[in-house]
């Protein structure tokens, strides 16, 4: 015969029930077996479809606004780096031909590699490494991110690079890549101090970067340029790594790590007296503001990728694999 409970001890069980529940829910969440959302949970960062499907909508909006010349048409597929570069792109060539690209040709990008880090929380961010029909031989590695769950996927650095120059990177069983932390410190130079140490490089040198045309060689052709009869320029050099702008890193089969940052750079020309500066381009005129008489400063931004090695391998310098660079501003004075 069953025992009937009053309505006080229906009561105190029931709030006992779900005490016990809110303290098993809350223990289960702060040993990170239970989590809201999947933000601690390692999950690849998409689908090989989600990727494919990513890169086929950025191919067709970037298309369609390169021969319109209307960043409208492309805005909610670029950001960071790209997207800067690319925004003033497209005014540049709208402003000179309001009728749109007269020399547009369809990219296509084919033999696709898609390297999909495993990580926790946002943004969530995957390489496509692929050959392209502009750029010569050249590999073109565009650089996918994600802000939420909500958001679209969206490229934020996009570099060419000589065929044969990108690692192997590290795979678990299923074939997905490691993400490495900005803070990492088992590499040659931390992933996220990378924009900083590249810009004091450029400034004054050092040896934190391997020799070649994107270190040593601008080094070099900024110094031959610096000074000529009747024309001084000027270089500044600042880092790009908050907000819309931080670098990623993957881990490469060697321990190492192939990083992808950005920059910002200012050029001033400045004409002696009794002289100009030598007349701009027609998409450099597009950008500027004021009237250019002694002087003009363009502002750039810079992306990066670079193979940062492990912290006391053999040479242990980063290497800068190649490098895009975009006038996004200009004044004259």
């Amino acid at each position: 015969m069953s025992r009937v409970r009053g309505p006080r001890r229906l009561r105190r069980l029931e709030r006992g029930a779900l005490l016990a529940a809110a303290v098993t829910a809350l223990s289960l969440t702060a040993s990170g077996c239970v989590v809201v959302h999947g933000e601690r949970e390692v999950l690849p960062a998409a689908t090989r479809a989600e990727a494919a499907t990513a890169l086929r909508q950025f191919t067709d909006a970037y298309n369609k606004a390169d021969k319109a010349y209307d960043s409208s048409l492309d805005a909610g597929h670029v950001t960071g780096a790209l997207g800067a570069i690319d925004a003033a792109r497209l005014k540049a060539g709208h402003a000179n031909h309001p009728g749109g690209n007269p020399a547009h040709t369809d990219l296509t990008l084919t033999d696709v590699t898609y390297t999909i880090p495993k990580k926790a929380g946002w943004p969530r961010w995957f390489l496509a490494d692929a050959k392209g029909n502009k750029g010569g031989t050249a590999r073109w590695l565009l650089v996918f991110t994600r802000t939420g769950p909500g958001a679209s996927w969206q490229v934020a650095y996009l570099t060419l690079v000589a065929p044969g120059t990108v690692p192997r990177f590290t795979r678990d069983q299923d074939g997905w890549a490691q993400a490495v932390p900005a803070g990492s410190a088992d590499l040659a130079a931390a992933p996220g101090g990378l924009s900083q140490e590249y810009a004091a490089y450029l400034k004054s040198g050092g040896k934190t970067f391997a020799d070649g045309p994107h270190t040593s060689d601008w080094r070099a052709q900024r110094a031959h340029d610096g000074s000529r009869p009747g024309l001084a320029t000027q270089y500044i050099d600042e880092p790009l790594a908050g907000g819309a702008y931080p670098p990623v890193a993957l881990r490469t089969e060697d321990g190492g790590a192939l990083v992808f940052f950005a920059t910002h750079h200012y050029q001033k020309q400045t004409a002696a007296e009794g002289t100009s500066v030598p007349a701009p381009n027609a998409d450099v005129r597009a950008l500027t503001k004021g009237e250019i008489k002694q002087s003009l400063t363009m502002e750039f931004v810079s992306t990066e990728v670079a193979l940062d090695p492990v912290r006391g391998a053999s040479g242990g310098r980063v290497s800068v694999l190649g490098r895009v660079q975009g006038l996004t501003s200009a004044q004259g004075g």
